[in-house]
């Protein structure tokens, strides 16, 4: 909220539908950003991948992170003019997993490509299906307030998007089942984490409320939880993180008046677990795939079961729908729907992915 330029509107993990055997990576940054944003050069924004296995049976984490990183950094120039006013006035470099760098410009269509990477940058029009006001109010009120139709919370708004597509045979060392998540991180000798985003509105939905936490009821915990590596966190916050978790997760799972997730003895909900295992879990070797994917592969292994698809998060994909309908009846009643289901310029299947900017967007409501 402070720093705009640092904040991830959304992160998404996915096949490339064009070319088979690369995966595609896209950080969208600044919430409502002008067609001349140009992204900051005091960021390092990287995107980090890991191998990842089915936990033991006893584990109550449902994945076995490896220790081995695959790290894609990318950094940019000062615009030239100062304020972005006109085109490919910024420049930027990415460093790959192998330690290999290339340079690409802002708003190239085409994109900056070698060494197995190619990547574009510059804004995009935001591909997120949500009505987040209707979202808002079922919290502040206590049951559910989507409509049908909804509406796509300011459709038409741009944000920064950052998309890298990997050759996974050259750069990601033989792995196939991979945890993504993109981190914004001050640039510099130290490089401290501002955000970091994997799974859609963890932090909005899962975390922000904190009238039900009867635990840590004044605790803002989202800047802690951004500070955390989330491959690995740190011990001395995992009982306020899980305390939120239990509690809101409870009163998503009680708006349909039944319990579809009974808890332990202790509280503990049955998706805690997963959700602060934060990331996206992808199959490299699975075709792209949109609908259905998204929580497929985690969702599969919670039920010790093989995956039938990508899993990940593609741009098209209406995750809310499958996300409310998962904490709210577990999948055992209808589909709880927020009333949107596309955003009004779908993304393609050709690189750079993203639709084109909006040259007239919404403006930012005046209380943010």
């Amino acid at each position: 909220m402070a720093e705009p330029i640092a904040d991830i509107t959304d992160a998404y993990a996915f096949p490339s539908p064009e070319v088979p055997g690369r995966l595609v990576l896209v950080m969208n940054t600044l919430p409502f950003a002008p067609p001349s944003a140009r992204f900051s050069d005091g960021l390092t924004y990287r995107f980090r991948l890991r191998p990842v296995a089915a936990a033991a049976r006893d584990d109550p984490a449902p994945f076995a992170v490896g220790a081995e990183e695959f790290t894609f950094d990318c950094v940019f120039s000062s615009p030239l003019n100062g304020d972005g006013a006109r085109g490919s006035d910024q420049d930027g470099m990415c460093t790959t997993a192998a330690g290999e760098t290339l340079a690409f410009s802002v708003d190239d269509e085409q994109g900056g490509s070698a060494h197995g990477v190619r990547v574009f940058a510059g804004p995009r029009w935001d591909p997120f299906i949500m009505d987040a006001p209707a979202a808002l109010k079922t919290i502040a009120a206590g049951k559910l307030a989507f409509t049908d139709p909804g509406t796509i919370f300011l459709d038409g708004k741009n944000v920064l998007s950052l998309v890298v597509e990997v050759d996974c045979a050259r750069l990601l060392g033989g792995a196939e089942l991979v945890g993504v998540v993109a981190e914004t991180l001050t640039r510099g000798t130290l490089a401290v984490r501002l955000e970091r985003v994997g799974r859609p509105e963890v932090k909005n939905l899962l975390l922000a409320p904190k009238q039900f936490d009867q635990v840590n009821r004044d605790l803002e915990i989202r800047d802690l939880y951004n500070m955390e590596d989330p491959f690995r966190l740190a011990p001395a916050y995992q009982g306020a993180y899980r305390a939120r978790l239990n509690a809101n997760l409870a009163f998503w799972d009680g708006l349909d008046g039944n319990q579809d997730w009974p808890t332990d003895e202790g509280g503990a909900h049955p998706l805690t677990e997963l959700l602060l295992a934060d990331f996206l879990v992808v199959d490299v070797t699975k075709p792209y795939a949109e609908q259905g994917s998204f929580l497929e592969i985690e969702l599969a292994t919670r039920g010790g079961r093989g995956h039938q698809t990508c899993g990940g998060r593609a741009l098209n994909d209406d995750v809310m729908d499958r996300l409310f309908t998962l904490l709210v009846n577990a999948g055992n009643g209808p589909r709880i729907r927020d009333g949107v289901d596309q955003a009004t310029m779908p993304a393609s299947c050709t690189f750079p992915y993203l639709a084109p900017p909006n040259p007239d967007p919404p403006q930012p409501p005046k209380h943010l």
